[in-house]
């Protein structure tokens, strides 16, 4: 997906990427492989509320993110907190006939999963739209990264250590993710947004094409996501226009949803 990019700065640390509006192009890849993890997708099920909100969880995924990258002390421990406790009750059993493991949201090993996706995803936009970061530089905030799980219960040492790592780690969690019934139905009400607001529910076909596009295609296939030639051209069309317009727009512009986000949580000691 090497396109020709505006230049813009290139960015020193994960309190320049994360902001970038344009890497939620792939909230919807970062979801469902998440989902398409069994004990993730299992535990989500059981405590789902997508269909009555769908938004709720992208409003806390993000309100994390920005509080924990660029949010001031009292605002990133505010978060913390929150995440801790709504994950608190998030537990299941493992199926009795073997179809999926216990689920428990605090679960180390599941936050680095989590925390995985949506380093991934958010590279996979930024290299789309943005010129590639240099090594060292691409280095440097792979283990910035490791904040989105170490926040919470994941030991900073269960971080892959570098991007090669990662790499290595990805591939083989990636080959045991699997989709069933369950999971399919969560997915399919995610990406349906019945009940999210007009603008959400018209921005949805694109948003269901790049989701498509972004995930492997085994995966695309077990979530029941359909794809031919059209929509392909339709996702690399939205991409190439990406690389051209966006990095073109002013900072504030594209950087709007975290100032809006910031602005919702108090800023607390240390602000």
């Amino acid at each position: 997906m090497a396109l020709h990019h505006a230049r813009v700065p290139a960015p020193a640390a994960i309190a320049d990427v994360a902001p970038e509006s344009v890497l939620l192009l792939a909230a919807g890849r970062a979801v469902l492989l998440q989902l398409a993890h069994p004990a993730v997708g299992h535990g989500v099920a059981r405590h789902s509320d997508f269909p009555t909100d769908p938004l709720k969880r992208l409003h806390g995924t993000l309100s994390y993110i920005y509080a924990l990258t660029n949010g001031t002390p009292g605002q990133a421990a505010a978060v913390r907190e929150w995440v801790d406790r709504a994950h608190a009750p998030v537990r299941s059993e493992a199926g009795a006939d073997g179809t999926h493991p216990a689920y428990d949201a605090r679960n180390p090993e599941l936050q680095l999963w989590v925390a995985a996706t949506l380093y991934d995803s958010a590279l996979l936009v930024h290299e789309a739209v943005f010129d590639p970061l240099p090594p060292r530089a691409a280095e440097a905030l792979y283990r910035e990264y490791a904040v989105l799980g170490t926040a919470l219960q994941m030991p900073a040492g269960a971080w892959p250590a570098d991007r090669a790592a990662f790499r290595r780690y990805w591939n083989d969690a990636e080959a045991r993710l699997g989709v069933d019934p369950a999971v399919r139905r969560v997915a399919g009400e995610l990406l349906a947004a019945r009940n999210a607001p007009f603008w959400i529910r018209a921005a949805m076909p694109v948003a269901r094409v790049l989701t498509a596009g972004m995930l492997p295609a085994r995966l695309r296939e077990e979530f029941g996501l359909p794809y031919g030639p059209w929509r392909d051209r339709v996702f690399r069309a939205v991409l190439r226009t990406a690389a051209v317009l966006y990095p073109r727009l002013p900072r504030g512009l594209r950087h709007a949803p975290m100032h809006h986000y910031l602005r919702r949580l108090p800023a607390g000691p240390g602000a």
